[in-house]
Order: structure tokens, then sequence, then C-alpha cells
């Protein structure tokens, strides 16, 4: 197959579907689809679905067919989410590739004038009999506790069973890592006054973005005290007290303003986003994924990919932008994520356009980044946090910062 005077596909005879689906999106893809098969009377259902630990939060990989015609079905969808249940996040969705065998007399493939939507004689029917094949295949592959929710802020709490007197003995106390030097008292006063003093240009003064949701407008006139240190709480959090008490800001959340404001300067080409060098990753996405990271390699290079062809249906990986996960599992991961993105397409005028790739892009930076364990570096997220020109919210609208209030606080005692 050629596309714009270039091949896209040269591909020989497959030894299986699973062989096809390897040489068109790469072996990421085919290690995470499980053989899907159910005959009835009504239909025959064949072919592959995802795990659910590889549910993505970007659509791409989703097939229908029938009778070797492929089809876009929004009910179908539908049944096979329903499958998943309690099996994997909200707002992901795993990739499948199914294939239908009916009798012709019993699908109207008129309803469209591509023909890409088809109506069955009986939907419902064939609603069940998807959403039980498929459920049956995730249970008999023993997925159905592959649950990855957003557990952010969550207790982790060990599962114990009835054998824990027997096991407790081994257990061990967690390590307290211990500071000798810190005095929580000390805040330093401003001369003559008492009273605490500030730092000079921490970014931490008066904002001029103000909320008017609850204490936000003293959130951002308030400032951090001085000789203050910063608590990373699981990795997820960062506390660090101010005047009203104490700010807490989410760390994700904080990561994903930081990196769509930098992403998005890029994108308009105002800025270049800094890159963090890898050693080569080679990834195997098939030789349609290979041709969408050439027709994008500009904008990838702009927000700080280093992605480039590396042989048939293969690409290297040598550069990510900074703040996303540099280990070779993650790099996989990300590219997958990146490929979704671009399989999406996109429309429309081109601020709208930016700033959609941006969000998508900070939104997977921030979820695949390492955990925050360094004060040192949890005092430089909050310097870039407020360097920011929107510090209060994500791109999608949810709160990034909170103050504890010292009224609450003593309310707890």
């Amino acid at each position: 197959m050629r596309h714009n005077g270039r091949e896209v596909f040269v591909l020989k005879k497959a030894k299986s579907l699973k062989f096809r689906i390897l040489d068109l999106l790469g072996s990421n893809v085919v290690g995470d689809i499980v053989d899907l098969s159910a005959e009835t009377s009504v239909v025959q259902v064949s072919g592959f679905v995802g795990r659910p630990d590889a549910a993505r939060k970007t659509l791409g990989n989703q097939y229908f067919f029938m009778d070797g015609r492929y089809f876009r079905s929004a009910y179908l969808h539908k049944a096979v989410m329903k499958a998943y249940e309690e099996m994997i996040a909200e707002g992901v969705t795993p990739s499948y590739f199914i294939f239908l065998q009916i009798d012709p007399h019993a699908v109207d493939v008129n309803i469209h004038p591509t023909k890409n939507e088809i109506k069955f004689e009986d939907d419902s029917l064939i609603f069940q009999i998807l959403y039980a094949s498929v459920k049956e295949t995730l249970g008999r592959n023993s997925f159905g506790a592959s649950i990855d929710f957003d557990t952010e802020g969550a207790v982790e709490l060990p599962n114990i069973g009835r054998g824990f007197e027997e096991y407790k003995g081994g257990m061990a106390a967690p390590a307290t890592e211990l500071d000798p030097s810190y005095d929580p008292f000390n805040f330093g006063t401003m001369a003559g006054t008492g009273a605490p003093s500030f730092p000079q240009g921490s970014g931490y003064g008066v904002s001029k973005y103000v909320s008017k949701d609850e204490n936000y407008g003293a959130l951002f006139a308030d400032r951090t005290l001085q000789g203050a240190r910063t608590m990373v709480l699981q990795g997820r959090y960062v506390l660090t007290p101010v005047q009203s008490g104490v700010m807490v800001v989410n760390v994700r959340r904080a990561r994903e303003r930081i990196l769509y404001e930098q992403f998005l300067k890029a994108l308009s080409e105002q800025a270049h986003v800094t890159q963090t060098a890898l050693f080569p990753v080679e990834v195997q996405v098939g030789a349609q994924a290979v041709t969408l990271f050439e027709e994008n390699a500009e904008m990838l290079a702009r927000i700080g990919f280093d992605i480039h062809p590396s042989g048939v249906g293969s690409v290297t990986v040598e550069g990510v932008p900074e703040g996303y996960s540099c280990s070779p599992g993650e790099v996989e991961r990300t590219v997958a994520d990146v490929l979704a993105v671009l399989s999406e397409g996109t429309g429309g005028l081109p601020e709208m356009v930016q700033q959609n790739l941006a969000e998508k892009f900070a939104v997977l930076g921030a979820s695949g980044a390492e955990k925050l364990s360094d004060p040192l570096e949890a005092r430089r997220l909050i310097d870039l946090l407020f360097a920011c020109e929107n510090a209060e919210v994500t791109p999608g609208g949810r709160r990034i910062v909170v103050i504890v209030g010292i009224d609450e606080i003593e309310k707890r005692f």
C-alpha cells in the first residue's frame, strides 16, 4: 500500500491474524491481547481483546469486523466496555479486534453512505452474546482482579488474610527518615517586628489569579514562611507551612499544569521544551505507526521527543520531554500513548489544536512520571507551578493547590 508516493505497507502472507496485527501495530499491542472465541447459533465471535491493565486513556486499536468487513458500532462498543466493568479505571479503553460471522440476511449494511455502520436484525441479542463472550474470556484469563483505579492520596493497606498471625513476626516496622538539624519553629522574623519574614523572589507572592472558590483569595495572597521545610507525602503531595496554615500541592496535577504550559509555548513556536537524553530504546510499533511518527516528527521534536524510524516497523527513542519517566518500560508505554494521540488526528482552529495536543501530552507526562521524594525537587516543583500563568487548576479544571487553615486544624483537636 502506498500513501503520497511512499510505501506504507509491504506485507507478506501472515501465518495468522495475530501475526498480521504484529506487522501493523507492533509487539507492544500483540503482547497485551488474548484470544476471544465463542460460537452460537446466531453469531460466531472471534479475535482478540486487550488485557485490562493495558487499557489506555486515549482511543486506539478498537476494531469490529463483520464477515471480514470493518464497521463501527457505538452500541457494541458499550457491550465490550460493560464486560470490563470493575476491571479498568474510568476513562480508559482496552484494545480489541473482534470478528463477527453472521447470516448476511440478518444484517443491514445500507444505513450509512460509506457502509461503515451496520444494523443487526436483533441488536440486543448480539449485544448480550458479545458481552458474555468478552466477559468469559477475561474471566478465563484471570483478569477479574486487574483493577487499576486512580488511588491518588489513598492509604496503601496490606492485604491481610487468615495467615497474618503466622507471618507477622517477619514484618519489619517502616524505616523513618530523621533530620536532627530541623527546627520547626525556626521561621525567622522581620527585624524589629517579631513577625515571620518572607523569602524574596520565592514565587509565593500575591498572584494575579484569584479564585472565588472557598479560600483561594487567601491562598494566592499567602506566603511560605522563611526557613520552613517542604514535606513530601507518599510521593503524591507536597506540604509546606504558610501564614494561614498548611499549603497542600497535588504533585501529579502540578506537573500536568507545568507541562501543559511548556508544551503550549513550544507548539506555538515560542520556545522548545527541555529534553532528557536516553540510552536508545528501540520499540516495535508497526509500519503504519512509523509513518505517523515520521509525519509528526517536527511537532514531537518541538515538545521534547527524539523518536525516529530505526527499522521495519520499529522506532528508536533517544529523548523524551523533561518530566517524563526515563525507565525503559515506561518509555515503551509512552510511545504507545503518543501513538494513540497521533492516531486520533486533529482538526479545527490552530489554537484549539495546540491546546488539545498540549493537554494530552501533559496528562501523559504527569501520569507516567516518577514519584516525588526529594524535598529539593518538591521546592523546584512549587517554584515552577507558581511561575505558571494559572497555578490554581489543571487544563481540565481540577484543583491543584489547597490551603488547610489553622482554624480547620484546630477543629481536629
